[in-house]
């Protein structure tokens, strides 16, 4: 699927295959001595990376891909945005080369990280009172249904994860500290405590300072993790000192699980033990993508490529905070609108701030249907650039929906319909041979268009009265319809009627005329093609709205 697509991949402008270029780039650099790294270029640019990987043995290593995940609360529309761009990358570094380089995407996990705060709408808060600092995976589940807090939050991102049918790898670090998979960087962190904490101390303001330290040790008394200065540490051992608020001054390893690292140097550790080749990260990061990346090459690692997103901002324009509830959570969006809406909603302009709410869902939908159907004509040079070849692997469906979402939500309210039974049945005349089985996402898109219309449409529709010229623009349509077949289901036939009175009446400009229809019969200022809109509702229904609408009895 993902084959013989290289010299595509190579030209392809979409920022997907800018990125995997970049990762290619940056992983023959990393791992290849500058003789070596020219040999393999031409190898691969001639579309044969599987005799690359033959001839040098260092890439034959899997790439490896990272997205990050604090569990201390629910996974949430940040959390898909970045492992769904993640996965276009790889996908796009898949097909540059030739689908012969084995990739890994980690979904890493926080889970060692200390519960600062008892997130709000949880159960039994003052049992997470109790277990404040504690790492997330020693705090007890209020839900009662896992062995932890951290593995309750855990188990909900991979359950995200899977329902939308990404290919990741989960990993923990609580086991990645406990198992000893960090000790050898970690040992090496204590070894460069000095050159880290150069790095770290200018960033910092004075009263940070005079108490910072990289490792955070975990308490042999409480289990707290704690944010104490190290008073000593000894090398030769693997040791730091630090002053226990419960037991006063104690010596632990910094290895199995002793400790845990602040959060830029656990960044910077995690790229070091990992091998990380490829991490994006929001644009509020940029400084601490800096620092890690010092403290990663001081660690001996070398800071993985990537690249900086912008973040979402909500209807007027400020930054969205899940503490403020101003944005749109994933639940909301998939009440509304198709999962692939809104991976196509991620595709677009990574680098520009947009607006995330409720008002961008159906552009969103229309706009990834209307991409399906363009896919099946392109040439392969296009196909590969297209969103939708981004957003399922280069393998989209071959059919979208019939209809538009915008049509579905404009035949919602004028049929007052509060069911898919209601919706079908229009359908029965002008797909006669569609099925809820046959078309699963218009079925689908019902149910969103049925929600929508009624938590944002109906309470916001303003029907408004029509002026003369559009009262006798909509007495010549009316007539215009009923000299047609009452069985017409042509929308191109009905839509040519539409245009011919519009010009008849002489709207300047055409797009007037429309407006009016949207305005008068629909109660919105904006519609679907009023063809295909009146050849699914009916002639003889959209006669009898056309007039209502003439007279004035739509606003009243």
């Amino acid at each position: 699927m993902l084959q013989n697509l290289e010299t595509l991949a190579r030209e392809a402008r979409s920022w997907p295959f800018e990125q995997a270029r970049n990762l290619l780039a940056h992983v023959l650099k990393k791992r290849l001595s500058d003789a070596e790294l020219n040999a393999a270029r031409v190898l691969i640019d001639a579309g044969k990376a599987d005799e690359a990987l033959a001839t040098f043995e260092a890439l034959r290593r899997p790439v490896i891909l990272e997205t990050g995940y604090g569990p201390s609360g629910l996974p949430h529309m940040g959390t898909f945005g970045e492992v769904a761009r993640t996965t276009m990358v790889r996908n796009a570094f898949r097909a540059l080369t030739g689908d012969h380089w084995p990739t890994r995407l980690i979904a890493f996990s926080d889970d060692m990280d200390g519960l600062r705060k008892v997130p709000d709408g949880v159960p039994n808060p003052e049992m997470l009172r109790e277990d404040l600092h504690l790492p997330l995976t020693r705090v007890r589940d209020p839900f009662g249904t896992h062995d932890s807090f951290g593995a309750h939050n855990n188990a909900r991102l991979r359950a995200f994860l899977d329902s939308f049918g990404f290919d990741y790898e989960f990993m923990s670090s609580s086991e990645q500290y406990r198992s000893g998979r960090f000790d050898a960087t970690l040992l090496r962190m204590l070894e460069r405590y000095d050159t880290v904490m150069a790095i770290m101390l200018p960033t910092l303001g004075e009263e940070r300072r005079a108490t910072y330290s990289p490792f955070l040790p975990i308490s042999p008394v409480t289990g707290h993790v704690l944010q104490v200065p190290t008073l000593e540490r000894n090398v030769e051992k693997g040791t730091i000192v630090f002053d226990d608020p419960a037991g006063g001054r104690t010596e632990v390893p910094v290895t199995g699980g002793h400790v845990k690292l602040q959060w830029k140097p656990d960044w910077a550790m995690r790229w070091t033990a990992l091998d990380v080749d490829y991490e994006m990260s929001g644009k509020d990061l940029i400084e601490s993508v800096r620092e890690a990346s010092k403290i990663c090459r001081a660690l001996g690692g070398t800071p993985p490529e990537g690249f900086n997103y912008e973040l979402f901002l909500d209807i007027e324009g400020k930054k969205i905070s899940k503490s403020k509830g101003n944005g749109l959570t994933m639940d909301e969006w998939l009440r509304y609108g198709t999962p692939e809406s809104l991976s196509w909603y991620m595709f677009q302009s990574p680098k520009s701030a947009k607006s995330l709410h409720f008002n961008v869902i159906p552009r969103a939908i229309d706009d990834y249907l209307s991409f399906i159907d363009q896919f099946q004509t392109q040439e392969p040079a296009k196909r590969i650039d297209n969103a939708v070849w981004s957003i399922h692997a280069g393998a989209p469906p071959k059919v979208a929906s019939p209809v538009s979402f915008s049509l579905l939500l404009n035949l919602v309210g004028v049929a007052n319909a509060s069911s898919k039974a209601q919706l079908w049945a229009y359908f029965a005349k002008y797909l006669p041979e569609a099925t809820p089985e046959t078309e699963p996402t218009l079925d689908r898109l019902m149910g969103h268009a049925l929600n929508y219309y009624e938590d944002f449409v109906k309470p916001a529709k303003t029907y408004r009265a029509p002026t003369e010229q559009e009262t006798a623009a909509f007495e010549d349509l009316a007539a215009r319809l009923k000299a047609l077949p009452a069985d017409t289901t042509d929308g191109e036939v009905i839509q040519n009627e539409v245009y011919a009175v519009g010009k008849a009446h002489d709207f300047q400009p055409l797009r007037a005329w429309f407006g009016a229809l949207y305005e008068v019969l629909l109660g919105a200022s904006q519609g679907p093609r009023f063809g295909s809109f009146a050849a699914i509702y009916g002639l003889p229904q959209t006669i009898k709205l056309i007039e209502k609408g003439a007279r004035g009895e739509l606003a009243g």
